[in-house]
């Protein structure tokens, strides 16, 4: 088997790589039936220098490959026919604007094998950028907070070099001794801010004792559905009937937001589920949060003062409550004026390419690439959107799609 590292050729350019150097040459070293070379590229963060010091082939051409590891969409003036490509292709949701490339890689006779589908038997995902999300979105949470009431200026993560170079700015941080912040999430997203939460040294907090103590030091608490919701028939919270049709449920967000200066978003949101807090809650008194770093980033959703995915160079914007809009304030007068500092860039692990890389790298290795060579279990397999020129069986559910259909 042949593998070819591809250069990403999506705009904005993506600066991360599947696969780092030290680890292709692990791949070399311990898998002797894999040959792999990585295609020359301008954009990736890791150089083609680190990756010859190695002995890691580059190339300019990757036809000869069996399977191409990528990252982002590949553009489909790119795609080469017959090949195995693993991606994140962003269709097994029907996003209107990859449907194209489902479908020229139908008709290129293309294997497309998503990371998102790869799962174990429990369905829980194998791979994925999800902790780096957390780790650089709780980054620029407390970035977005020293902006907003002028106290510090942390270094923007993209600008570092590395993960170790962004810790370092940790000293500048300075919160006020009873500050409280909330997450909400349980999966790779939380369990990534988690981590920058535990190099600050903030102490986290059962939700109870959020609610109603008070604090002498910085606090958070991570909440998970039963922390936030109730049954609107007063029946018992039971969290199999929460995941399996959210409707019957109200949120309970509001009484942390009358005591949380922070909120940090790291859930994984249903569209049936009721909002975090709306615009309307956002306009009480009582609503006292005034940083709000939505890594979760869904637009005109949950979160009501996210109306716009920001960016990794202008991360930051300011929701003015009263008028639902967008406020053109200075940072300078923010605080005076009440407005929510807003944080929802939709890309946070481009900002720590080489660390976001080298983690990704290791799942891959450790638990996708086995199957690779010998898929007798069907991971690969439950992950693969079309082959043989057709959607697989496993995901017919995409046949309305292709062809057009109105999708109810």
């Amino acid at each position: 088997m042949k593998i070819g590292i591809i250069k990403e050729g999506k705009t904005p350019p993506d600066e991360r790589v599947p696969l780092s150097p030290t680890q292709c040459k692990e791949i070399m070293d311990n898998f002797p039936s894999v040959d792999l070379v990585v295609q020359n590229s301008d954009v990736r963060r890791f150089k083609a220098s680190e990756y010859e010091a190695l002995g890691v082939k580059m190339v300019d051409s990757v036809d000869d490959c069996d399977v191409l590891l990528g990252v982002k969409e590949v553009p489909i003036n790119q795609l080469i026919p017959n090949k195995t490509y693993f991606y994140f292709s962003h269709t097994t949701k029907k996003q209107d604007y990859n449907r194209n490339l489902l479908i020229a890689m139908i008709e290129k006779n293309i294997a497309m094998v998503d990371y998102e589908g790869l799962t174990n038997e429990k369905g829980v995902r194998l791979i994925g950028f999800g902790k780096y999300a957390g780790i650089v979105g709780c980054y620029n949470s407390f970035y977005a907070y020293g902006k907003r009431t002028g106290n510090y200026d942390l270094k923007r993560a993209y600008l570092c070099e590395d993960r170790a170079e962004m810790e370092s700015e940790f000293s500048k941080v300075v919160l006020p001794p009873d500050y409280k912040i909330v997450l909400s999430g349980t999966g790779r997203v939380a369990k990534g801010a988690g981590e920058i939460m535990e190099k600050l040294n903030i102490k986290r907090v059962s939700p109870k004792e959020f609610l109603e103590q008070t604090f002498t030091e910085p606090v958070y608490t991570s909440l998970l559905p039963v922390d936030c919701h109730l049954r609107k028939d007063g029946e018992p919270f039971v969290k199999q009937e929460y995941y399996d049709d959210p409707t019957h449920f109200e949120c309970t967000f509001m009484d942390y937001a009358k005591v949380a200066d922070m909120y940090i978003a790291c859930h994984f949101w249903d569209s049936r589920a009721p909002f975090i807090f709306t615009r309307e809650d956002a306009k009480s008194p009582d609503f006292k949060i005034k940083v709000v770093g939505d890594i979760s980033c869904d637009i005109d959703g949950p979160v009501a003062c996210t109306l716009r995915p920001s960016t990794i160079k202008d991360p930051l914007y300011a929701y003015h409550p009263q008028s639902e809009t967008e406020s053109d304030c200075d940072w300078a007068s923010c605080e005076d004026e009440g407005d929510i500092c807003v944080m929802a860039v939709d890309n946070l692990p481009c900002e720590l390419p080489k660390d976001a890389s080298i983690d990704f790298g290791r799942e891959f290795i450790d638990k996708v690439l086995p199957h690779l060579i010998d898929d007798k279990e069907g991971v690969i397999d439950r992950a693969t959107i079309c082959k043989g020129g057709d959607l697989t069986p496993h995901h017919e559910f995409l046949r309305n799609y292709i062809n057009g259909e109105v999708i109810a």
